[in-house]
């Protein structure tokens, strides 16, 4: 281990890169939670995305450890998630197969672009207020899925959106229903003053905590509540993975029939590479940002200032991806929560090892993770959406052609409940202000390729 991670070298030792891996895993283990349960919303069972989840997190984790030598984890990560579920299944009518298949193309492209050194050029033509504004509207975006799925956001006919009602009162008034929101509050009260005050695991320790919460208050204050604590059998989720997940994308994946029943071949067409083309911008976005985030919080960069193995860990993140796909998940990407094993000294990629054979262990507790309400799991939703809106300090709001994309951008990602339709409106934006502005010499190249097949999704579409 000494002579393969360098942990000398690189001023660390094995104990420290053992700890570092550990308060890693359980910074990011609520991933496993989180995802399979958003993903029920699709029809698929909690068990098939649980494995799909853990296994595609070891993959991931072990090849940025292995490849890159660096402290980092990966798994399928937020916010393309809700894309996958929200947007691409129930937004545009794809299947969860069909979905799949955006997600092994946005590897492939990832590797492709990897290796030819593409991947730059495509990162220079997205101008910085819109870099900064995507993490910003998908944190949005996830945190108000996470107020919807409690029920603290409801439905209303006149505004589309209003606050539950919380009015004692009321005839229709209901604890049965105002509980869980009570629990998803105290519950990110919890994860904040946790991470305030630097506890390893502050996410996990609070969604157990609201869990535990919502079973006691449950039992005993509603009459109704039959929430049962049965433990199922935990090969049970390996067969429901082995049955409704991998393999998916290959089997079932490339029958678009149920869309063209509804849209036109070259309806698909268009959706089919702005989609992918979607995903693998955030993905290549949300990479790198994190990588160099928690290098840089770490000291690693070179005296360049540049990530160290930069392309082995977008490499490692693209194969990542492409297996996820074909276990039945979401796009994998670098978890921004590696910083903590970061900040906990880790430096090599021994700390990623630790880290993924904890996964491996948790594959087998999926009966427990089952118990844990929506309730308590929309709170990290909200939460992470809350260290995701940090990137708009990032953006001149005095400067109104960098400040308009930027608010299109985060903003119509919720208010549409799709990323790509900010991302393609503030792409827009940015275009015609520049145009109409005299500053076309601005623009790169690559910008107006990519505006094109944005527009023509508008346009023929939508």
């Amino acid at each position: 281990m000494e002579k393969f991670f360098k942990v000398r070298e690189k001023g660390s030792t094995v104990k420290t890169e053992i700890f570092a891996g550990i308060t890693t895993f359980m910074a990011m283990a609520y991933i496993l939670m989180v995802n399979s349960g958003m993903f029920t919303d699709l029809g698929v069972s909690y068990g098939a995305i649980y494995i799909a989840t853990g296994l595609s997190a070891i993959i991931g984790t072990v090849l940025i450890g292995l490849l890159a030598n660096l402290p980092l984890a990966q798994a399928s990560g937020m916010g393309l998630n809700a894309f996958f579920v929200y947007t691409v299944c129930l937004g545009l009518g794809f299947t969860y197969a069909n979905a799949l298949v955006f997600v092994l193309v946005d590897g492939l492209l990832f590797i492709l672009l990897t290796v030819t050194g593409l991947r730059k050029l495509i990162f220079e033509a997205i101008p910085a207020a819109v870099k900064a504004a995507i993490p910003a509207g998908i944190g949005l975006f996830i945190a108000f899925l996470g107020l919807q799925n409690v029920g603290l956001v409801v439905n209303d006919d006149s505004t589309l959106v209003n606050l539950h009602s919380f009015n004692l009162l009321s005839e229709g008034f209901s604890w049965a229903a105002v509980m869980p929101i009570l629990v998803a509050f105290l519950t990110l009260v919890a994860i904040t003053v946790l991470s305030y005050k630097k506890v390893r695991g502050a996410i996990l320790y609070s969604i157990i905590g609201g869990a535990v919460l919502y079973y006691v208050l449950g039992y005993a204050t509603v009459a109704e509540f039959s929430a049962g604590l049965s433990l199922s059998n935990p090969f049970e989720a390996f067969r429901e993975f082995g049955t409704e997940s991998v393999g998916k994308v290959f089997t079932e994946g490339f029958d678009f029939t149920a869309y063209l029943a509804k849209n036109s071949t070259a309806s698909l067409v268009l959706a089919f590479i702005t989609t992918a083309l979607a995903f693998c911008i955030v993905d290549m976005f949300d990479t790198m940002g994190t990588l160099y985030g928690a290098c840089a919080r770490g000291n690693m960069l070179d005296e360049k200032g540049d990530i160290p193995n930069m392309n082995k860990a977008m490499l490692a993140d693209a194969v990542a991806t492409t297996t996820g796909a074909i276990c039945g998940t979401s796009t994998v990407t670098t978890f921004v929560e590696s910083s903590a094993g970061v900040a906990e000294g880790g430096r090599t990629g021994l700390s990623s090892m630790v880290t993924a054979l904890l996964f491996f262990v948790a594959l087998f507790l999926s009966p427990l993770a089952q118990l844990v309400p929506g309730c308590a799991t929309a709170a990290a939703l909200i939460y992470v959406g809350v260290l995701m809106i940090g990137s708009l300090k990032n953006v001149d709001w005095n400067d109104a052609s960098v400040a308009v994309p930027a608010f299109l951008t985060a903003a119509m990602m919720p208010f549409t409940y799709n990323i790509s339709y900010g991302i393609g409106l503030g792409l827009l934006s940015f275009t015609l202000i520049k145009l109409f502005s005299g500053k076309a010499k601005e623009i790169p190249a690559g910008t107006y390729v990519i505006c094109v097949l944005f527009l023509a999704m508008f346009l023929l579409t939508h």
